[in-house]
């Protein structure tokens, strides 16, 4: 049998509130009853209540003064007010004091019990009330994944399911209608894999109308017209997915107020040598290697393979005529961003700023090879969760603040996502094979399944080939590749991690966000 809920009511007058008392012992709840703040705390360091009923107007200790004594007891009771008084300070005091309800005397039964409700059954209520709609949205939503022929039709079905997931797994956390979502959404991705092998050459060669903003255009489409600004930072966050953006967006509207916001699609292979340097150059990788070969890495290549993304993004605003000094920093490392944090003032010496922020993919990889973070991120909410508790503490959340305290305009994108993987496909190639998870570049490759997409003329679609007969082969859906040697091992340890490099709407269907300060 359920234990009734306990109600402290605390009132000077409480003699006069006898039929309150008895409706609601009648409708099962059990009321503790204090004549003044004082006996209240008394009997809050005694016992624990669900609900405190609280008079306002009380001799001794006020309600107000009765609310800051609670938080002392570090006590975080729903408290209900109750007053004659409809002063508004008085009720913004009480509010700014976190109360979940405020009422005016004379109260009736029938308020309180709704009070009650509104606070005791809130939770219950919100989480029938969102599966309710998401069982009649079910089949709509179903229907738009299976008629989704344009990449702008994949965007929305993309958004519908990231509010979903995140509605759902809010107030449900692991629940069976959760996992119906799972697996719908695992359809809208298989459903897009094949949307992308059928028009993906088709952008490149002509073929195909409806071509999206690509990693090339991004910069160009969305981001230079608005150089005209007098304080303009461009802020990259490498791999940082929709739902992530999703899940960070309050912090940044605390600061902000969002002027666009677009998504965009990252190119093949969905990694940060292709992506980002498409993205800073305004060129597709091959492109790139051919026209600026001073600034490629290939595959094989020692270094880092954005070593020049600076350089890069310098000739790509000269072939636009955009002549404006700017000032590029990335911040890779804890060290590094230590040191943006320490002085975010060079941040203003210059009209534009670049910042590359990688923490997200810090987190991403942290993830794969530390025991104790995979834990702390088990699921793609636990990863969302994540990456929100990072961001609230963090050095670029200061910067955020501070860049809207003097009135800098920002634009935040990224790169490319990933994808929680966990179907393993064997896959053989030559000693040169490229390592990544998602997508494999080589020779003689040879791959156990046919549901993957494999491009055997890369500079069709404007990839380079590092050899006469290489080709690339992109795992779909929450594929990633293994060698069957050591199979068993490698599958173990990379199984359930979060990739890159391949094709999914986590991975492609990406941010573009332009916001004006509002501080």
């Amino acid at each position: 049998m359920q234990a009734a809920i306990e109600i402290l009511w605390v009132d000077d007058e409480i003699e006069f509130l006898k039929s309150h008392i008895l409706f609601l012992e009648t409708k099962g709840y059990k009321v503790i009853t204090a004549n003044s703040g004082i006996d209240a705390l008394e009997i809050l360091k005694k016992r624990q209540v669900d609900v405190i009923f609280l008079d306002e107007n009380m001799p001794g200790m006020t309600g107000l003064e009765f609310l800051q004594r609670l938080k002392l007891l570090l006590n975080e009771t729903p408290v209900v007010m109750i007053t004659k008084s409809e002063e508004e300070h008085i009720m913004e005091t009480a509010l700014g004091n976190n109360i979940r309800d405020y009422l005016i005397k004379p109260v009736n039964p029938n308020q309180i019990l709704m009070s009650l409700k509104k606070i005791l059954d809130h939770r219950k209520l919100i989480s029938q009330a969102t599966i309710e709609e998401y069982q009649r949205s079910f089949r709509e939503l179903g229907n738009s994944i299976y008629n989704a022929n344009t990449f702008e039709d994949w965007v929305q079905v993309y958004k519908r399911l990231t509010y979903w997931e995140n509605s759902l797994q809010q107030w449900l956390g692991r629940n069976e209608i959760v996992e119906i979502l799972q697996m719908q959404k695992e359809t809208a991705n298989t459903e897009f894999a094949k949307f992308i092998k059928k028009n993906y050459k088709g952008w490149f060669t002509g073929t195909v109308k409806d071509v999206p903003v690509l990693s090339p255009q991004l910069l160009r489409h969305y981001f230079f017209p608005l150089l005209s600004q007098p304080k303009m930072v461009l802020l990259v966050i490498d791999n940082l997915r929709y739902d992530q953006w999703i899940a960070l967006k309050p912090y940044f509207q605390k600061f902000y107020k969002i002027e666009q916001e677009e998504i965009y699609c990252s190119i093949l292979p969905t990694a940060t040598q292709y992506a980002r340097n498409a993205l800073f150059s305004g060129l597709m990788p091959e492109s790139i290697r051919t026209l600026k070969p001073d600034l490629w890495r290939d595959e094989t290549d020692d270094g880092l393979k954005n070593e020049f993304e600076k350089e890069l993004f310098q000739q790509y605003l000269s072939r636009n005529g955009i002549k404006i000094p700017f000032l590029f920093e990335k911040a890779t490392n804890m060290k590094s961003m230590k040191r943006i944090d320490e002085n975010p003032k060079r941040f203003l010496e210059q009209p534009l700023s670049v910042l590359v922020y990688n923490f997200v993919d810090i987190l991403s990889h942290a993830r794969t090879d530390v025991d104790m973070v995979k834990e702390l991120a088990s699921n793609e909410a636990a990863y969302r969760n994540l990456t929100k508790q990072w961001f609230e503490q963090s050095a670029l959340h200061r910067l955020i603040e501070y860049f809207a305290e003097h009135q800098v305009h920002l634009f935040v994108t990224t790169d490319h996502g990933s994808i929680k993987v966990s179907n393993p496909v064997k896959i053989v190639g030559d000693r040169n094979t490229s390592t990544n998870l998602r997508y494999k570049y080589g020779k003689n490759l040879n791959c156990e399944s046919n549901d993957v997409f494999e491009i055997s003329k890369p500079e069709e679609v404007g990839l380079p080939r590092f050899n006469v007969s290489g080709t690339y082969i992109f795992a779909l859906r929450n594929q990633f590749f293994g060698y069957p040697n050591n199979y068993n091992h490698y599958v173990n340890y990379y199984k359930d991690t979060f990739q890159h490099g391949g094709i999914s709407m986590e991975e492609m269907l990406i941010p573009a966000v332009y916001m004006k300060p509002v501080l």
